[in-house]
């Protein structure tokens, strides 16, 4: 049986709650202790260590072929795979509903859709144009914690099948003795130990609220949904924040919080009250865009230096009509060409892109923009094109930490130089490592081609050896690492 997902959590102050950017798992059935401690939201933070591990998740493999809206929530930095942080629900073209405390995760955020395992490459890379909370949102455990993303590119959910979302004229979805399906891409072990980003599907029973008090700020009826068990058999987990409870086909709740240790109840946002008509609001109607919209199917292809590859261009009237469309591609990586067939189209028709590399092409991976040009503006669409291995080419981006590792007292920090040679644009730097209560955080935070900058790695309030990954990317998407080994006594 596929582990499910749980909690989200980030955590740098303590409560008695906590948030989830997880899914739901399972353990062995204990029944629930004294209210435990819990960290604020960021979704893949690691749990609070238990002797008592789950002995199943609870969860079932799925599929986005039959749960069509769901996508996943990435951020730059993040420590799980492919910085995997939230899960959210498509509800519109260009709108996704997820959890306002995925917001305030760090870094840079993303969404992949299309994907039933992260980890298997490919999907669509969806940008963010804004990220609007409930105006009533102070922290996940007060209640009205919703939030409406809107993408910078119509997102490819077949045939218009969008979530649909509660509101306050669903008013008996949310009542205990109703189950609940709830899906998610997070966590499937409490530690995270099986990397495991894959969809998963769980039931939840609704159960009364009371069940749900005793912890952090306490439950609230008005904007919260109790629901699973008190020994969390099946729950919530870190990766799931943002992810939806689906009763009677309408999203009726998002994935918020849970007690720290996860063997608890799995707290959604309510949605059937005035949050879900905020929703509705923000999504709108769903008439055409003012212009047209472009697409790529599959949205990410590889090639060997030498040969070539193709993938389809789509597009989507917008409110002007049927018009004219010139097409071109930029960002293509050294002795690459790309040729459209045709290389005009009418919006709402398709043309063939192929990408045709040279035998002396660097292995690595880049992002081609394709641009359509017509009356109405332009619209655009990212190909991922990987050429070769995905490596960069031995010499060329190079980065190195001096020095190499480093001691500190717990709570304090050490601030080691990173040097980056041989970029190509803007090198932008991140860094991660199991145990640190929060991010690495640079200065510069990019360098241009080549160049120094200082890290600044916060010590973990424990002693230990904590190593440090330090990643370098450049514009044609190029990427080294290095390792610091920080020593806490």
């Amino acid at each position: 049986m596929k582990p499910d997902r749980r909690t989200l959590g980030v955590a740098l102050t303590t409560l008695l709650a906590l948030p989830l950017l997880a899914l739901p798992i399972t353990t062995a059935g204990a029944a629930p202790a004294a209210p435990q401690r819990a960290v604020a939201p960021l979704g893949d933070t690691p749990l609070p260590h238990s002797d008592a591990s789950p002995q199943s998740v609870g969860g079932t493999p799925a599929s986005v072929k039959d749960h069509p809206f769901i996508i996943a929530g990435l951020r730059e930095g993040g420590s799980r795979p492919q910085g995997q942080t939230c899960t959210g629900s498509v509800v519109a073209p260009r709108k996704i509903l997820i959890a306002a405390h995925c917001k305030a995760a760090e870094g840079r955020k993303s969404f992949l859709y299309g994907l039933d395992d992260l980890n298997a490459g490919g999907g669509t890379r969806i940008g963010v144009v804004s990220y609007d909370t409930h105006p009533k949102y102070v922290n996940f455990d007060q209640g009205y914690d919703v939030a409406v993303v809107t993408t910078d590119q119509d997102i490819p959910v077949p045939g218009g099948r969008y979530a649909t979302v509660a509101t306050s004229a669903d008013t008996e979805l949310h009542k205990p003795g109703r189950t609940g399906l709830g899906l998610g891409y997070g966590k499937k072990d409490f530690n995270d130990d099986s990397k495991d980003v894959t969809l998963a599907k769980f039931s939840l029973p609704i159960v009364a609220g009371a069940n749900c008090n005793g912890v952090g700020a306490g439950f609230q009826d008005a904007t919260m949904i109790c629901s699973g068990y008190s020994d969390g058999r099946v729950t919530i987990l870190p990766g799931d924040s943002g992810g939806p409870l689906i009763v009677d086909g309408k999203v009726v709740g998002v994935a918020s919080w849970s007690r720290s240790d996860f063997k608890w109840y799995s707290v959604y946002g309510r949605l059937n009250n005035d949050m879900g008509d905020w929703v509705k609001e923000q999504i709108g109607g769903t008439q055409p865009p003012q212009t047209f919209s472009l697409g790529l199917s599959p949205a990410a292809v590889k090639a060997e230096p030498g040969s070539s590859v193709s993938t389809t261009v789509t597009s989507t009237a917008g409110q002007n009509g049927s018009e004219t469309v010139d097409l071109t591609a930029s960002g293509l990586p050294q002795g690459a060409k790309a040729t459209f067939q045709p290389a005009s189209i009418s919006t709402g028709s398709n043309a063939k892109l192929t990408v045709e590399t040279a035998a002396t092409t660097p292995q690595g991976e880049y992002q081609v923009t394709v641009t359509g040009t017509g009356p109405s503006g332009t619209a655009t669409a990212k190909l991922t094109l990987t050429v070769g291995a995905g490596q960069p080419q031995p010499g060329d981006l190079k980065v190195s930490v001096n020095p190499t590792g480093g001691t500190a007292s717990p709570g304090f920090f050490v601030n080691p130089t990173v040097t980056v040679t041989g970029g190509s644009g803007t090198v932008k730097l991140s860094a991660t490592g199991p145990g640190l209560p929060i991010p690495p955080s640079f200065s510069p935070a990019s360098v241009n081609g080549s160049g120094t900058s200082r890290m600044q790695v916060v010590a973990p309030f424990r002693t230990g050896t904590f190593p440090v990954t330090v990643t370098a990317k450049d514009a044609a998407g190029r990427t080294s690492t290095a390792t610091y080994t920080l020593t806490v006594k």
